[in-house]
């Protein structure tokens, strides 16, 4: 795992500063702290960071190709990277070296951009061609890895692994976009068509662009995604055997390591099952942490300690208490732009505790996009037959007027808060789940805004581009739209960026086997009741594992990862949440109604409403622009 950067003229082929693109690595050092290079030619420059996992003495990057025609900085790993290397050895190939990369270099001279589809793994990474004279620049499937980008005012393009690589560049353009603003307070986080600076951009997760010197720059190449309008036929016996099969493929090639390795294990379904794998495959026993919460309500150590103990792992836990919380500032530069998952505190604290002991870590993230694991899918898939019998203008009209005055009661037991059951209904099948799986609906976002930022802001809706990616998602049924969605903006935009972020911070490796292609693409084929099944998601995953896991794990509540910050709120971070209020750099920005603000602080300590997630959005977001020194 490393950090990657560097500069790349379209136009002239202008001389590249080498000093500027080591200031765009140091930044990465988090990312890469057991190795450095910078290499640069007429109109190209790369810059790498290295982790050292494989190969650890052998794999220096900038990395030539054996003939000398091509160069790259990569950011991952290539699980069939073996499998790959012999058969490009047949094919003429030569090696010098026992890692992925230059495995890489030699599947591009062979195959092009075709090369990506023969990857399996997680990537983002710029590749040189000196004969071509030609920058290619990638990311994984589904975007494990991340790639930043940014046209600057010499005619160049610039990249690097997070954005604090681009901040490092003086022609970075340091603008705030408010569409961004919009985004981030709709979702929690600022997903990938969008960056918080308007002068940076991110390659969204399956696409590619190849660039050439004296050309305009191209845009974005899709070269995957995944496809839900097939069905898989079979018998369930056959397709849990098919899938137990793909799992412990997964499982296995991503144990293939120089280092230490170990596993996140929350006592959930998805980091047990991995767990499980992985003690079938270990000769000796895993290496395991938690992470628990001093609210009891959201502890599940008590689970995570019993998987433990079914597989004799080495098992190490450790608590997040609201102390850690003093920890905010430091957690939103990890970020650069403003993430609030507030997971991602526990996330990085987890990461923390296993690199202690070991520097690659495997993850269970991916199944609930992959199988239906979450209630929201669950829901949705019901609201659609609701949706499907009762005719548009009735539920506009009827269930739309309700929703709007029915108030929105967190203090009423959960079936008796149907203010978003109403909305979701009144909208269609995308609105809604655009409203399932938002953080601060359009209603509210409205009331937050100042004048000036809704003048900014104009006719977009954060809204409006995932209901097109669900709308034209190539799906069957509305569960099928949804874990698409899920798959396609959730995944990258959040999870995957949570756990990238927290990981390279100290300098860990995570690995996501439930996010092989393989399994992915398996899994969108699967019929709907083999992935939902009455209340339960992840039917047949969780069937699968019965063979390793007791019913307990397999079939107890989802819990999730979740962070008590609404009680933290309302106790010790009260005087924290009356301080969002009155936040300098948020009422120097001009684009909040701070009075607005203040009554939704005081609703909430005093429990008349839950607002802990907006006041953890809206804290995120000061530490952010102190983080950025925008002002």
């Amino acid at each position: 795992m490393c950090g990657i950067a560097g500069i790349f003229h379209c136009g002239t082929p202008k001389p590249v500063d080498a000093s500027r693109v080591e200031r765009m690595c140091d930044a990465l050092v988090h990312r890469g702290p057991d190795g450095a290079g910078v290499w640069t030619a007429p109109g190209v420059g790369l810059g790498h960071r290295r982790l050292s996992i494989i190969d650890l003495a052998g794999s220096p990057q900038p990395m030539f190709s054996a003939d000398g025609g091509a160069v790259i900085v990569y950011n991952g790993e290539i699980y069939n990277f073996q499998e790959l290397r012999r058969e490009l050895t047949q094919l003429g190939a030569e090696f010098r070296t026992n890692g992925d990369t230059e495995v890489i270099l030699a599947a591009w001279q062979r195959w092009g951009p075709d090369c990506l589809r023969r990857l399996q793994g997680m990537f983002a990474f710029a590749l040189y061609d000196l004969r071509e004279k030609t920058l290619f620049l990638a990311r994984d499937r589904l975007g494990v890895k991340p790639l930043f980008m940014a046209h600057l005012s010499d005619g160049s393009i610039a990249f690097a692994s997070e954005l604090k690589g681009l901040l490092a560049h003086p022609l970075l353009r340091r603008d705030i976009d408010p569409l961004a603003v919009e985004d981030y307070l709709a979702w929690g986080y600022v997903p990938d068509h969008r960056s918080f600076l308007k002068g940076a951009e991110k390659l969204a997760a399956g696409h590619y662009r190849l660039l050439r010197h004296g050309q305009e720059p191209a845009k974005p190449v899709q070269w995957w995604d995944v496809s839900f309008a097939e069905r898989r036929k079979g018998r369930e016996d056959d397709l849990s055997a098919e899938l137990l099969h793909l799992l412990r493929q997964a499982v296995s090639s991503r144990m293939i390591s120089d280092v230490p390795l170990g596993a996140f294990l929350s006592g959930g379904v998805d980091s047990s099952s991995v767990v499980a794998l992985m003690a079938e495959t270990s000769a000796t026993p895993v290496r395991t942490c938690s992470i628990g919460f001093d609210v009891s309500s959201l502890d599940e150590s008590s689970y995570a300690a019993k998987v433990a103990g079914l597989f004799s792992t080495d098992h190490r836990s450790r608590e997040v208490s609201s102390d850690d919380f003093r920890e905010a500032g430091r957690l939103a530069r990890m970020f650069d732009e403003p993430f609030a998952d507030a997971s991602a505190l526990p996330t990085w604290r987890v990461c923390e505790l296993a690199r202690e002991t070991v520097t690659v870590a495997l993850s269970g993230d991916g199944a609930d996009e992959a199988f239906a694991g979450y209630r929201r899918q669950m829901f949705h898939a019901r609201e659609e037959t609701v949706r499907s019998v009762l005719p548009a203008a009735f539920r506009r009209g009827v269930l739309g007027g309700l929703g709007a005055i029915y108030p929105k009661a967190d203090w009423l037991p959960r079936p008796l808060r149907a203010k978003s059951t109403l909305l979701a209904l009144a909208d269609s099948g995308e609105g809604g789940y655009a409203r399932a799986i938002g953080v601060t609906p359009p209603e509210i976002r409205d009331q937050l805004f100042s004048p000036e930022f809704l003048a900014l802001r104009g006719d977009y809706r954060a809204e409006t581009p995932f209901m097109t990616l669900m709308r034209n998602a190539p799906a069957r049924t509305g569960l099928d739209r949804a874990q698409y969605a899920d798959l396609k903006f959730w995944l990258p935009g959040d999870i995957l960026t949570k756990v990238d972020r927290t990981s390279m911070a100290v300098s860990l490796e995570a690995r996501e086997p439930l996010l092989d292609h393989r399994l992915i693409e398996f899994a969108a084929t699967l019929p709907s009741g083999m992935r939902l099944r009455g209340a339960q998601g992840k039917w047949l995953l969780k069937r699968t594992m019965q063979r390793y896991l007791p019913d307990d794990i397999l079939f107890r509540p989802k819990q999730g990862f979740v962070t008590p910050v609404s009680a933290w709120f309302r106790g010790p971070l009260a005087a924290e949440a009356r301080a969002i209020a009155t936040g300098a750099v948020l009422h120097q920005l001009g684009w909040f109604d701070m009075h607005r603000i203040g009554k939704m602080v005081e609703d909430h300590i005093a429990g008349r409403m839950d607002h802990g997630r907006l006041l953890w959005q809206l804290l995120m977001l000061d530490r952010a622009l102190r983080g950025l020194n925008i002002f």
